[in-house]
């Protein structure tokens, strides 16, 4: 199987990803009130309990495909890593250094990079589509979980997760289960932006 080289547009559209997922880390994510009941009620916001991350992983991926994709995943995780560690930058919303590795939401980081794989190879396995997007996009959020869920078993039992004991209950309900909901809605979110997206650049 060949292997293809990386592209310089594939090294920018990885350098947007890699800006988009740092800037959306730090962004928390929300929705509104339906636009047609702004002129009655004004425009409401409704936080989502959670960051834009996640949907800036898919997008990216959505948008750009799976080279660029997984390559700014791998960025950012390294970042998160090696910044912190010997710079002070924090990457993560709790900081980084290589000892984030012992935290419980590192295995879902880290799942970044397949889901950021996956989410762009099957979005770009035909011509852009709501549907084939929200699905790629569900496929890729569904790597997160599973590579975090593994994670938490693993280092769980392995006992080199801080404070997190096998079967890491509390930690499943804060990474996995509170998150999911406001994530699928990211999901459909991304898709519908990734499409106009894609319609707009013309592939």
């Amino acid at each position: 199987m060949s292997v293809r080289a990386l592209s310089p547009l594939d090294l920018l559209w990885a350098l947007i990803g890699l800006v988009l997922t740092i800037a959306a880390t730090w962004s928390e994510a929300f929705i509104t009130n339906a636009p047609w009941a702004w002129n009655s009620t004004g425009v409401q916001v409704y936080p989502l309990g959670i960051s834009f991350q996640v949907g800036a992983v898919l997008l990216t991926a959505c948008v750009s495909g799976k080279n660029a994709a997984t390559l700014s995943q791998i960025a950012y995780v390294a970042l998160g890593l090696l910044l912190f560690q010997f710079f002070g930058l924090p990457i993560f919303t709790q900081g980084g250094g290589l000892g984030y590795v012992r935290e419980p939401s590192f295995g879902y980081l880290f799942g970044f990079i397949p889901a950021a794989w996956a989410c762009g190879y099957l979005a770009f396995r035909d011509r852009p589509k709501l549907e084939l997007l929200a699905f790629s996009g569900a496929c890729g959020l569904g790597i997160i979980h599973g590579c975090g869920l593994l994670y938490l078993a693993i280092a769980s039992l392995g006992g080199w997760l801080q404070q997190v004991t096998f079967p890491a209950w509390e930690a499943i309900l804060a990474y996995s289960l509170a998150p999911l909901p406001g994530q699928l809605i990211m999901v459909c979110a991304v898709s519908v932006l990734a499409y106009l997206l894609r319609q707009l650049l013309f592939y």
